[in-house]
């Protein structure tokens, strides 16, 4: 039998309910009863799951199942203040507050990304190319200076805009920090890497170069064939579509 950290936490969390309920039952002055449950319950176990004696294990067994109900009719008063006394310690509101936290975190971070998903999906069934660059830890200040500053808040249209065909700007890539449109048509180094496809273009190679030397997410739409691919640290997800173009840039971008 495999003993791992699953086990262990198992463990530690029956002891704390355990001794929750010890305390409880002690203050309500219920404790030679709840002793007493805690020592059938070790007979049970005993009995039926050691021992494996069928006869008593079946008399047990029953008594188990009616001692269930029994239990929450007897304790109905100690049950609540049980409930109670969870939901109001620090620990207990402090996770509630955490959980609230993540969850409103997630959904900032869904309408965060949804000017420049919005505009790859649209750009991919226009079959406009882009290179788009989002750089959340400020890794390409070197690179900056060789493109074109833009400075603007990240927004769907712009980002549309600056790649269209006929536009000065649509060669090189767009970098994003944070909700910022930094700089456009930059220039990113290509990478040699043999074990890309071949139908793959400049912007692929650039976008696998740039993420094979930092840790920023580069995303590309084909011109040829619309199709949006993604890369982080020197490997690529490719044909992604709104939702997994969105979730891709939550999973990656740190």
């Amino acid at each position: 039998m495999n003993f791992g950290i699953k086990d262990l936490i198992d463990i530690l969390c029956v002891v704390l309910l355990l001794f929750y309920f010890y305390r409880l039952m002690k203050r309500t002055g219920s404790l030679n009863m709840f002793i007493g449950i805690l020592v059938f319950l070790l007979v049970w176990i005993v009995v039926s799951h050691l021992l494996k004696m069928r006869l008593m294990g079946v008399l047990m067994n029953k008594l188990v199942d009616v001692g269930v109900l029994a239990m929450i009719i007897l304790f109905a008063d100690d049950i609540r203040h049980f409930f109670h006394d969870l939901g109001a310690t620090r620990t207990t509101r402090r996770l509630f507050k955490w959980l609230i936290r993540r969850r409103r975190e997630g959904e900032d971070d869904d309408r965060r990304w949804l000017p420049l998903v919005n505009a790859c999906v649209n750009m991919g069934h226009k079959k406009q190319g882009a290179l788009i660059v989002v750089d959340e830890n400020d890794e390409l200040q070197d690179l900056r200076h060789k493109g074109e500053e833009i400075n603007a808040d990240l927004n769907q249209q712009l980002i549309e805009t600056i790649f269209f065909k006929n536009s000065p700007l649509h060669d090189g890539a767009m970098i994003i920090t944070g909700d910022k449109i930094e700089t456009a048509a930059s220039i990113l180094p290509i990478s040699q890497s043999e074990s890309l496809p071949k139908n793959f273009g400049l912007r692929h190679r650039a976008a696998m170069g740039i993420s094979e030397r930092t840790n920023v997410v580069a995303v590309v739409v084909s011109e040829e064939t619309g199709v949006i691919t993604a890369f982080h640290k020197g490997s690529f997800q490719s044909e992604l579509d709104y939702i997994s173009l969105k979730n891709y840039l939550a999973e990656h971008v740190r």
